[in-house]
């Protein structure tokens, strides 16, 4: 068991000093979100009304970039896996004394720990939108972006295992994640969508992570409530019910990585 832990323990490591040793890399990662936010945030706070939203435009835009800060370095940890394949480095790796199955939690791990970090840096921006800096619902904003950090880095893990190019990974990613992302909420209400968007909406793991933080939100702060999330029939499901979801869609995800990862090469 300490093998196995000292595994994760340097896998982990090893991702934050290339957290560190890339700082303009991670600096221009940030810049995205951040543009989304003030750019076109303050672009569209004059023109959509506070009470279509039930909050102010950037204040509802903050949890869908908070979610976008996070995809990025969780998406990569799949990238790097298949690099690291590609360039033998894995087949070294594979030569530790530990299981398969501990080097692939390690890797999610990392990335979780990494994406968690870049979303507590654009967390800090949250008093520009009208945002109490109050210490439990940054806990909470900050627990639910490791959920959903864990689960997209799974999934992610799960889609590398099973190809064998970089460039097959980020050509179906630029298919896949960006309408994923318009079916998470975070730029507008899912109740706005079409009738046949609201199923592919309901089982979109990035909209229940946008969900779960405003809801977080508005738990802390009543006035900051946001209009619309995810319904099924016109309730919305318990915050705990979205929350084990999110998990189980991770754990699932990160099972199936696992079930791969195992077939000898």
């Amino acid at each position: 068991m300490r093998h196995e832990l000292g595994a994760v323990q340097g896998l982990i490591y090893r991702d934050l000093l290339r957290l560190t040793g890339q700082r303009t890399h991670v600096a221009l990662l940030l810049l995205n979100p951040v543009l989304y936010l003030f750019f076109l945030g303050g672009g569209l706070a004059a023109l959509i009304p506070t009470a279509s939203l039930g909050v102010g435009y950037q204040t509802y835009l903050f949890p869908g970039m908070l979610v976008m800060t996070v995809q990025t370095p969780a998406i990569m940890v799949g990238i790097r896996l298949i690099l690291d394949r590609q360039s033998g480095y894995l087949r070294e790796l594979l030569m530790a004394p530990v299981r398969r199955a501990t080097l692939l939690l390690g890797s999610c791990a990392g990335g979780t720990v990494v994406a968690t970090v870049q979303g507590a840096v654009l967390l800090g921006l949250a008093g520009t939108v009208g945002l109490p800096y109050d210490p439990l619902l940054m806990l909470l904003l900050l627990s639910t972006m490791i959920l959903i950090s864990f689960t997209i880095t799974s999934l992610a893990l799960a889609l590398a295992v099973s190809l064998a190019k970089a460039e097959t990974f980020n050509t179906l990613l630029g298919v896949v994640m960006t309408p994923l992302l318009f079916l998470s909420g975070g730029f507008f209400p899912l109740q706005s969508l079409p009738s046949w968007a609201h199923t592919l909406a309901a089982v979109n793991p990035m909209a229940y992570g946008v969900d779960l933080l405003r809801r977080c939100i508005a738990l802390r702060v009543p006035d900051r409530a946001a209009i619309g999330g995810i319904d099924w029939a016109g309730r919305q499901p318990p915050f705990l019910l979205e929350a084990a979801l999110l998990l189980l869609c991770g754990v699932a995800a990160l099972l199936w990585a696992g079930h791969r990862f195992n077939r000898p090469e």
